[in-house]
């Protein structure tokens, strides 16, 4: 299977059409329905539904295209390490993470190299840990952030010193806005929006679960979330009360939200982790041996 092959059949579930598919790949038509022919012949399997003005992926094409992309993006990951090797460092940076306030700390050290390496270039990819620790294995991720508790026994990591502290937004005309801090009480009988990660650790290592205690099975959990963004949307209308971490959703004064800590105070520490035996490319490298030192100097500070 060639990767130039590849690279037709996925701009064909792009277009969603093969004469579109040709137009942008600068080829016929016949060419490119002989190549899509030769690849359904190759694995088995067909790949498309078509019909008079469009065509459509079976689950076999759609689990095709997901692999493909993949494969793509690490052979152009790959030919970018190879182009970025020479005197001067450029390349690309792959880093995943949640959402949180600790990327700041990234994007300090990205700060730092501009100035000195203004050739590289920094790749940002947003999701929970199962979605970063995918995209690690895979070698699509350089690094990824992820938030404690976290498993770690298969990564190296460096500790970012900072934490992040959990709370709740909520409307400011909500009855508990007129609370300083969130007791777990205070969540027993109201709608609460939650994340799926929080949701999926209930019968695992939970610092939620634990700070609520047993209680934690009775809370009325209307909506999970991915994303805080989209979570705040649901609290501006009304849904409910999310749990979030702070500095995350907008509640400045002009906001129609607020956030209110928990208490007894919860926060969670943060990891920058990387595979093990990791071959870096050169920007990749310096970029890690930045984060290294500087983040060595805040835990001294804060120490």
């Amino acid at each position: 299977m060639e990767l130039r092959v590849l690279r037709y059949f996925l701009a064909i579930a792009r277009e969603g059409s093969i004469t579109a598919a040709a137009d942008f790949l600068h080829i016929t038509q016949p060419t490119l329905s002989r190549q899509l022919k030769d690849l359904e012949q190759e694995l088995g399997k067909k790949l498309f539904v078509r019909s008079n003005h469009s065509i459509m992926l079976t689950d076999e094409g759609m689990l095709l295209r997901k692999r493909a992309e993949e494969l793509v993006d690490m052979v152009t990951k790959l030919e970018a390490e190879f182009s970025s090797m020479e005197e001067t460092v450029g390349g690309d940076v792959y880093i995943g993470g949640g959402e949180t306030d600790a990327m700041r700390q990234i994007a300090r050290v990205v700060k730092n190299l501009q100035s000195t390496h203004p050739h590289i270039r920094y790749h940002l990819y947003s999701g929970n840990e199962d979605d970063v620790a995918e995209r690690l294995d895979k070698g699509l991720l350089d690094f990824g952030i992820l938030i404690q508790p976290a498993d770690l026994s298969k990564y190296n990591h460096v500790h970012i010193p900072v934490h992040d502290v959990w709370g709740v937004i909520m409307r400011r005309d909500s009855p508990l806005a007129r609370q300083d801090v969130i007791r777990p009480a205070d969540l027993l009988n109201v709608p609460v929006i939650c994340s799926r990660q929080v949701m999926k650790r209930t019968f695992s290592h939970n610092e939620f679960a634990d700070w609520f205690g047993e209680d934690f099975d009775k809370l009325n959990v209307v909506t999970t979330y991915n994303l805080a963004y989209n979570a705040s949307i649901m609290v501006d209308e009304g849904i409910g009360y999310a749990i979030v971490l702070d500095k995350i959703v907008n509640t400045s004064a002009d906001s129609n939200l607020c956030f209110r800590p928990l208490e007894p105070r919860l926060e969670s520490g943060l990891n920058m982790v990387w595979k093990k035996h990791q071959v870096f490319s050169a920007a990749a490298d310096l970029f890690l041996q930045k984060v290294q030192t500087q983040f060595t100097k805040l835990d001294r500070t804060e120490k």
